[in-house]
């Protein structure tokens, strides 16, 4: 026996089943990069494409892309007020905890920013999570005014950037930092389209690449806005995990269905848009169609995420969904060590250190392998718990946040951790 309520338990293992859809999502959008389809730009003669790809890819475009992300970034926000409220309870001090938490995390994330792939979240999410530790105190309505805020200042940010360039700047400083590390340490012209990871034969190349592609990465984030936009979701995340809000919105099957419905009432035609414009591209040119984009991103994307989450909620409830669902359970309660495993097995899959099939998989192809690939993660991670308490990264960062190595296998009885 646990000692949780049962109600309680159940939330807990909804959180960790949202938590693992999200991984699912996220993985597909990232193999955009990863599976180097946007990358090398062209058709490979032995590459394995369908007559499907360019509806698939708009598809990706529509109910994908950003849907995932504000899923984990809501569940970060919640997740963060969830702990503050439990060191509280057990009279431990749970701003030094978790700002020791959120250190370990940054550590973590730069290792895989730099070792493992660039296009990483989980250092820059480290980097918001000391953000969001400054609005801890503030009220419920302050937290969902400037969450809101936050979610539509890219419309502002982007015709701001269309009308005076210099507040470009911080995006194009970290771009020809990029650019010099690929020069001076890649050996690459500047007129180069990029380094090919399909070309690496050594980890050591990789790790080359990623010193430059870290610079790159930022410059994005920067340029698209993504530091109000995910700082927006962890407010909104943490107004709902705080004072016990989630509970009763869990619980709620009217509310939640009028979150599902209003979510897709709008995200839906939004998100069709954005998918239509970004296939115009202009969006890094600065015209009138990228500031469409935007709008549609700010009013669709945040809205149809909660849609998913909402959906997932009300089948939760459903005894037969439910059993179904919490296959997502032990990939969601290992979602860090998940991810980072989609990186490694994608690298494996993709690039010249492994098999090499860089930019050989469209995006019907790269759907399937990412099901695939998550297919063997939930009975991974079913079959790893059965035998530890926690994934291997989850471990590692609990120990670093306590400072002394946690209980990892299970001996005997098992206490929920």
């Amino acid at each position: 026996m646990t000692g949780i309520p049962t109600r309680q338990m159940e939330r807990e293992h909804f959180l960790d089943v949202l938590r693992g859809f999200a991984l699912l999502g996220i993985f597909i959008a990232n193999l955009a990069h990863l599976s180097m389809y946007k990358f090398i730009g062209k058709l490979l003669p032995n590459g394995i494409y369908s007559s499907f790809d360019g509806s698939m890819e708009f598809l990706h475009t529509m109910l994908i892309e950003g849907k995932f992300y504000t899923i984990f970034s809501l569940l970060f926000g919640w997740g963060l007020a969830l702990q503050m409220q439990r060191l509280s309870d057990q009279d431990l001090n749970p701003l030094v905890l978790i700002k020791r938490r959120i250190w370990a995390m940054l550590l973590l994330g730069l290792i895989h920013l730099f070792l493992v792939w660039p296009g990483d979240i989980v250092a820059f999410y480290a980097m918001m999570a000391f953000v969001l530790l400054l609005f801890r105190n503030s009220s419920g309505k302050k937290l969902l005014w400037w969450g809101a805020c936050l979610v539509l200042s890219p419309i502002i940010l982007y015709f701001a950037k269309m009308q005076w360039q210099w507040l470009n700047a911080p995006a194009f400083l970290l771009r020809e930092t990029g650019i010099w590390v690929d020069v001076h340490l890649n050996h690459l012209s500047e007129n180069d389209p990029g380094p090919n990871p399909a070309n690496t034969k050594t980890w050591i190349e990789i790790w080359s690449l990623n010193l430059g592609g870290a610079p790159f990465r930022y410059a994005y984030l920067l340029f698209v806005s993504r530091i109000p936009k995910v700082l927006g979701v962890f407010l909104i995340g943490f107004y709902l995990g705080r004072n016990g809000r989630y509970k009763k919105i869990l619980s709620d099957k009217p509310l939640l269905l009028k979150l599902a419905m209003a979510g897709y009432i709008l995200g839906l035609p939004a998100n069709y848009m954005l998918a239509h414009f970004s296939s115009y591209g202009e969006y890094f040119q600065l015209k009138m169609n990228g500031w469409y984009q935007t709008i549609s991103y700010a009013f669709g994307v945040v809205p149809l995420g909660i849609a998913y989450a909402s959906t997932l909620a009300l089948a939760f409830q459903s005894t037969a969904l439910r059993k179904f669902l919490m296959l997502l359970q032990p990939v969601g309660k290992m979602a860090f060590s998940n991810y980072m495993m989609q990186s490694l097995v994608a690298i494996f899959t993709f690039y010249g250190v492994g098999l090499g099939k860089g930019g050989t998989l469209g995006p019907t192809a790269w759907t399937l392998y990412a099901l695939a690939v998550f297919l063997f993660q939930i009975l991974f991670s079913y079959t790893w718990l059965r035998f530890f308490h926690f994934g291997p990264v989850e471990w590692l960062w609990r120990s670093m946040t306590y400072r002394k190595w946690q209980p990892f296998r299970k001996t005997g009885t098992v206490v929920e951790a």
